[in-house]
């Protein structure tokens, strides 16, 4: 029997993930190659095509089990034409991404946003387990988010929609964000958001082992915040109170909207686990209605890096 195999690829600032997974969403191998930013990204698709070609020969195999590609990317996208209008972390401005690799690889390619195939990814395999109504929340450097309902990606008009780390939290005299507006979401709940909250209060703490971190690195993680809580510091259960009341208030206003089924939290924050978990669903049920709360269930996603790929995958099965 032939085999069929969907090319992921999750394409980062950094590295670009890559995978040949089943159609049962089994990852056979994957790898990493360097983004190359040189000349505003336009070597992309080459590598990737490169990549493709030899990834085939090192496992002896020929190119035509590979059945299409899924690809994710950062920027703002046209989800019909795979166009990159832009893209500031890779260079890419106006850039053909769909039509170049697809040229160069000779396969099918369909391209989404980057956080999208990551929520995919989860749906499928991961810590959403076949939820087909699934609001997936990546608590990173930044806030990202993805919307599946009924099976399916939101989109919205011009594929804004899950842009969750820009949801307003404070109207009014709130932190700078880098999308230009302030108050966002994204500067109280991302792993910097916790570390800016951290710091402003370091004065009001001054017994706070963070205190002592601060003025001995001159700098505080998101990390040593839940390091602290976890040992009862005031400061570091203070700056989690916050920032589950913001969160949970955002996702409760989302989950009145969407009636997921469940909610994905990823990212390196989310490894705070239960001290994150915990105070983030009391605030949830606080502000949720009752029954929206009932049919709603958190998890902590289950995929890491692997998501992108896998959700990847998952695009290119649907062709």
């Amino acid at each position: 029997m032939k085999k069929n195999w969907y090319v992921g690829v999750d394409i980062g600032g950094t590295t670009i993930k890559m995978a040949f997974v089943t159609a049962k969403g089994e990852i056979v191998t994957k790898w990493e190659i360097p983004t190359n930013k040189i000349d505003e990204g336009k070597h992309i698709t080459s590598d990737i095509a490169q990549a493709i070609e030899e990834k085939c020969k090192e496992l002896g195999e020929e190119k035509d089990i590979l059945v299409s590609i899924g690809l994710g990317a950062p920027g703002f996208i046209n989800m019909e034409n795979g166009f990159i209008y832009q893209a500031v972390n890779i260079g890419w401005v106006d850039f053909p991404l769909k039509e170049q690799l697809e040229e160069k690889t000779g396969l099918t390619v369909t391209v989404d946003n980057d956080a999208n195939i990551a929520a995919l990814g989860e749906m499928w395999t991961g810590a959403g387990d076949g939820a087909k109504n699934l609001l997936c929340v990546t608590l990173g450097t930044g806030v990202g988010g993805g919307i599946i309902t009924n099976g399916q990606i939101l989109h919205g008009v011009n594929g804004m929609a899950g842009e969750i780390g820009h949801y307003t939290s404070v109207p009014e005299g709130g932190a700078a964000c880098n999308c230009g507006k302030t108050g966002c979401l994204e500067t109280i709940a991302s792993a910097t958001g916790i570390a800016r909250l951290a710091v402003e209060k370091l004065a009001d703490y001054p017994e706070s082992v963070l205190k002592a971190t601060y003025d001995q690195r001159a700098t505080i993680s998101s990390k040593d915040v839940f390091e602290a809580a976890e040992k009862g510091d005031k400061l570091g259960n203070k700056v989690i109170e916050e920032v589950s009341f913001h969160l949970g208030l955002a996702l409760a206003n989302l989950a009145i909207a969407l009636n997921p089924e469940k909610i994905v939290l990823g990212g390196g924050v989310s490894k705070a686990g239960s001290l994150l978990l915990g105070p983030l669903e009391e605030q949830f049920k606080r502000f949720a209605l009752a029954r929206v709360a009932e049919g709603c269930e958190f998890k902590i996603a289950t995929l890491g890096n692997d998501a992108g790929v896998i959700g990847g995958a998952w695009l290119a099965k649907q062709v």
